[in-house]
């Protein structure tokens, strides 16, 4: 089960940092899809897998192959939202979060799940995949690297309270919730940057030295219009460098991305951000806007 989580970490993007991005208000938000999923078919390989630990390898699974309805522990009440202990707010975090959903009724089923991770030693995911009411459940619940503003607010404020691998419940709208947070990390950056500021700062020659520069577009695009310093790495060839992007740039750079009118250049961005690089650029309107607004000698196709 840690293969199939560790690839929708991997593949699980950072949302968009728009300080307008609304909280989720149904409960497909709950399983956002990776922004290269359309073009699965143009990558022959996927992003590399992000490993992590696992409750798997601290405790040896005895738990029953079914959950029974006999247990002793307390019955949740609608009045308890959170059962996670109080910790300090996590600012300027996002974090990786896996639950699972199931309906308003079936608080014995609640009960019961959670007293198979504690207890019992089993894993989130598994008991997500057979129970969850989630289409995340595909994905082992896996949610994918979250932050403030994104969901619903009671599972907001378990998720931001919880101890780092703690499952812990919460009542929502959409039903009962188990959460774990795996883990937690800065804030990633994924902004647009003006054809007119990157021309600016590309005639200094410490900027060209310092940031990494991304052009995403095809060869015969790049044949007809170029700017200085970006390396070419095709979308179309994603499957080829997506898995060593970590390995060829520094994700603690500052990282820019242009393609011929900035939706390509969107698409891998976000990618970026998810892969944990901590400031990507989309050049806005690509190299077209470039050209017609800010260098009039780059051609225009």
């Amino acid at each position: 089960m840690l293969g199939l989580r560790a690839r929708a970490a991997a593949q699980l993007p950072c949302p968009s940092s728009s300080p307008s991005s609304a909280p989720a208000t149904s409960l497909a938000r709950f399983a956002r899809l990776t922004p290269l999923a359309a073009l699965a078919p143009l990558a022959s390989a996927p992003p590399p897998p992000r490993a992590r630990a696992s409750l798997s390898a601290r405790w040896k699974w005895n738990a029953p192959s079914r959950l029974g309805g006999t247990g002793t522990s307390s019955r949740p009440t609608t009045r308890v939202f959170c059962t996670a202990a109080s910790s300090p707010q996590r600012e300027g975090k996002e974090l990786l979060v896996q639950h699972l959903l199931v309906g308003d009724k079936d608080v014995r089923l609640l009960v019961d799940l959670e007293k198979s991770i504690i207890a019992g030693g089993a894993d989130l995911s598994d008991l997500a995949v057979e129970h969850s009411l989630c289409p995340s459940k595909e994905n082992g619940g896996m949610l994918g690297w979250v932050r403030k503003g994104q969901m619903v607010p009671e599972f907001e404020e378990a998720a931001f309270s919880a101890p780092l691998n703690k499952v812990v419940r919460c009542k929502t709208k959409f039903g009962w919730h188990l959460l774990q947070v795996l883990a937690e990390r800065d804030q990633c950056i994924l902004q647009d940057i003006d054809p007119e500021e990157l021309h600016t700062k590309m005639q200094d020659p410490s900027f060209l030295e310092e940031a990494q520069l991304i052009d995403v577009r095809e060869p015969d695009e790049v044949a007809k219009a170029s700017l200085p310093g970006f390396k070419v790495l095709p979308l179309r060839q994603f499957g080829t460098w997506g898995p060593v992007m970590t390995d060829e740039f520094n994700p603690q750079k500052d990282t820019y991305v242009l393609c011929h009118h900035g939706m390509r250049s969107m698409q891998v961005a976000k990618w970026l951000q998810s892969q944990g690089f901590k400031k990507v650029y989309n050049v806005a309107g690509g190299i077209h806007a470039y050209a017609v607004k800010a260098d009039s000698s780059v051609p225009t196709y």
